[in-house]
């Protein structure tokens, strides 16, 4: 079954990365190999201002069932990722996180490793906070072979939350 999925990642330093995810589904035999459908077009929606941004987001999560989170260097650290993965939460999607740092770039280099932690993303029943590490499993791109695993992966993401 094709998932619609939100990608969520730093755009200045990781898009190239992204893009090797994003976009790996284009040597399969269709989008559906892949487990998603994508429609991102954040640098055109960034230069109008947070209020623009924020109404794209969360226009884009509508109809998505997982939101899959692309680790690189400074992801946990930015105000953008944080806000989607709330609004994730939020939404009941399932999460699910990506190392992307073994991921060459045009330059062929790798890059450092990225932390999982993103703080707290809500209260659970019981009023405790609930992490993102807590409600995701991550893996890593290049060593756990995303190329042939990603659709399976997004597939654990639903069903944990029950979509």
């Amino acid at each position: 079954m094709a998932r619609r999925i939100f990608f969520s990642f730093q755009y200045e330093r990781d898009v190239q990365r992204a893009g090797v995810v994003r976009n790996h589904w284009v040597t399969k035999d269709n989008a559906e190999d892949a487990g998603y459908i994508d429609n991102a077009s954040w640098e055109k929606i960034e230069k109008e201002g947070e209020q623009a941004v924020r109404d794209w987001i969360n226009s884009q999560l509508k109809g998505t069932s997982v939101t899959v989170v692309l680790i690189g260097p400074q992801t946990s650290g930015r105000y953008w990722v944080r806000y989607e993965l709330q609004k994730s939460y939020e939404r009941g999607n399932g999460l699910l996180g990506v190392h992307i740092h073994n991921i060459k770039d045009w330059d062929k280099n790798t890059d450092s490793p990225g932390d999982a932690y993103f703080g707290a993303l809500g209260k659970d029943a019981n009023g405790n906070d609930v992490y993102f590490v807590s409600v995701a499993n991550t893996y890593d791109w290049a060593n756990d072979d995303g190329y042939n695993n990603f659709s399976n992966w997004v597939e654990q993401a639903a069903k944990r939350v029950g979509k």
